[in-house]
Formats: C-alpha cells, sequence, structure tokens
C-alpha cells in the first residue's frame, strides 16, 4: 500500500488502521459543514436582507434627528437622542410597564400550563378532543382577543361588570381599562387566557418526551407521585421550561398589539414597543424614535442572553 513502510511490523497496522479512519471521519466531518453552510447560505441571505438592514437602517437613524416629514434634511446628532431617553420619564414608566407585564403574565403562565400540561399528558378519554379545544385560545388572532377583552372589561356593557353588579360583588361599574391601577392587571389577565396554551403545548411535548419507565421503575421502589414530579419530571423537563420560558418572556418583552388596542397609548400601561410607536408614528420622530427601537433591541438581547447563560449553568451543574 502506498505511504506504509513495507518493514512495518503487525503491531503498528492498527495505528496506521486507526490513524486512516480518524483522517476520513475528519473529512467527513469538513464536507458536512461545508454542505450545511451551504444550505443554510440562502436563509442567511434572506435574514440578512430582511432583518439586519432594517437593524443596520435603525441604528443609522438612531444618530440623526431625521422626521418623518423631511427625511431627506435629517442631520447626525450623535447620541443626543440617548441622552434625551435616559432622561425621559415616560420611558423609564413604559421599561416598568414592560418588565411588570412579563414577570406577571409569563410566571402565571408557567404555573397554568404546567399543570395544564400535566392533566394533558394522562391518558383518558376525549383528549384529543381537549387538547384540541385548550389551544383555541392561542389560535385566535392578538387584536382579535385584545378587542373581545376590551368589551368584556367595558364599564357598562362589559360582562364582568354585569356579573359583579349581580352577585354583589361590585357596589358600581367599575372602569377597569381606564383605572390605572386595575388597567395593567386586566391587560395581564388578557394575555394569560391568551398564551397560556403555547406554554401548555411546549412543556406537553416535553413531558411526552420522558421515558414511561422511568416512572414504571419508580412505582416498583414504592416513590409516590410527588417525589416522581420532584425528582423525574422537573429534571427532565428543564429543556423544554427553558425553551417555553424563553419563548414566552421574548413575546412579553415585545407585546405591544394587546396592549395597544385595550389601552392605546395610556402611559400607565404602555409597553416600550407602545412608546416606540408613538415617538415613530404619532410624533413622526424618526431618528429619537429608531433610539428607542435600538434601545429595546439591546434590553431585549442582554435579558435574553443573561437568561440562557444562566439557565445552561444550572443545567450543565446537574447533568
Amino acid at each position: 500500500m502506498w505511504g506504509i513502510d513495507p518493514l512495518m511490523d503487525s503491531n503498528s497496522k492498527p495505528n496506521v488502521r486507526r490513524a486512516v479512519r480518524v483522517t476520513a471521519g475528519a473529512g467527513l466531518e469538513r464536507w458536512r459543514v461545508r454542505t450545511a453552510w451551504v444550505f443554510l447560505a440562502p436563509t442567511l441571505a434572506v435574514l440578512a436582507l430582511v432583518a439586519g438592514w432594517p437593524l443596520l437602517r435603525t441604528a443609522m437613524l438612531a444618530f440623526t434627528d431625521a422626521y418623518l416629514s423631511r427625511m431627506a434634511e435629517a442631520r447626525w446628532v450623535g447620541l443626543e437622542n440617548f441622552r434625551w431617553l435616559l432622561t425621559d420619564g415616560d420611558w423609564w414608566r413604559s421599561v416598568q410597564n414592560t418588565i411588570v407585564f412579563t414577570v406577571a403574565s409569563v410566571s402565571v403562565q408557567f404555573v397554568l400550563g404546567l399543570g395544564a400540561a400535566l392533566v394533558l399528558n394522562v391518558r383518558f378519554a376525549g383528549r384529543g378532543l381537549l387538547r384540541a379545544v385548550v389551544l383555541i385560545p392561542w389560535a385566535i388572532p392578538t387584536v382579535v382577543s385584545a378587542r373581545m377583552w376590551r368589551w368584556m372589561y367595558h364599564d357598562v356593557y362589559g360582562v364582568f361588570n354585569d356579573l359583579g353588579l349581580r352577585s354583589g360583588l361590585l357596589a358600581q361599574p367599575v372602569a377597569w381599562l381606564a383605572d390605572d391601577t386595575t388597567a395593567m392587571a386586566a391587560i395581564v389577565v388578557a394575555d394569560i387566557w391568551k398564551a397560556t396554551p403555547f406554554m401548555a403545548l411546549l412543556l406537553l411535548a416535553g413531558l411526552q418526551a420522558i421515558p414511561p419507565g422511568l416512572y414504571e421503575a419508580a412505582r416498583v421502589d414504592g416513590v409516590g407521585r410527588l417525589n416522581a414530579f420532584v425528582y423525574i419530571t422537573l429534571p427532565l423537563l428543564k429543556p423544554a421550561i427553558l425553551v417555553a420560558l424563553i419563548f414566552r418572556t421574548l413575546d412579553a418583552l415585545r407585546v405591544f398589539d394587546l396592549i395597544y388596542v385595550m389601552t392605546s397609548n395610556a402611559v400607565s400601561t404602555a409597553s416600550m414597543s407602545v412608546y416606540a410607536r408613538q415617538q415613530l408614528i404619532d410624533f413622526q420622530e424618526m431618528g429619537y424614535g429608531s433610539a428607542v427601537s435600538l434601545m429595546i433591541f439591546f434590553v431585549i438581547a442582554v435579558f435574553v442572553a443573561a437568561y440562557v447563560t444562566a439557565m445552561r449553568a444550572s443545567l450543565v451543574e446537574e447533568g
């Protein structure tokens, strides 16, 4: 064989074969990587066009005083937009509203979604139909569900006021969405109703990936249901929990349509996205609005990066 010493003893032949296999494996791996990049190239090009360019354009406008009515006259102002943003009380109020909305809605959705997933994971008659029915709130477009909840909260025609007055729980109608003390809670309730099925669906997929044999072995060993849930279900469900929480947290931090349809530009409930829309559309301040949008992007990116890093560290420690 070419490249092999004819005087080589028999003991060195396995080493040569092993080296040939390693070289062939490395070549195959490089071929797979190149093939993957070839197939990913069109997708990456489309993403660069539809996402990369708008982000770059937004970053460029963020350092100008551009107005929608006179974009050609935009001047470079450096960090002036960001200085004004960091001193704007309405901006910080929108950040606070977004954080409150995210923490409240995602935490309750996780608890309810986990409970629903555990129930839907049990075999019983009509389980398939129940799974389909549970997904109905999530399937309804957000604008439609927001409009529906807005009517339900109406102080004159709303069903909540009607039920409260009939049952004696309310002495007079409540303007749920006009009162600063109840508006955010009302929006959170609407979002919980809307997004809990999505959380349950992701967690249900994680539950179905757990081998049933683990529970059978635990049952044989005399392990109770609570201990099986704590020491088997939760540890094995952590990857699915991570995915579900990231998806819902991203959606909650970027929330716009639900809040805007229900309370418009109200300062008491405006999210970061609602605040950005007001600057860009209502006030036509493209430069300042772009600075707000860029700040939202960095806030979400930093939050998600920190969250994913912490969750991965937790998974590695337990693994």
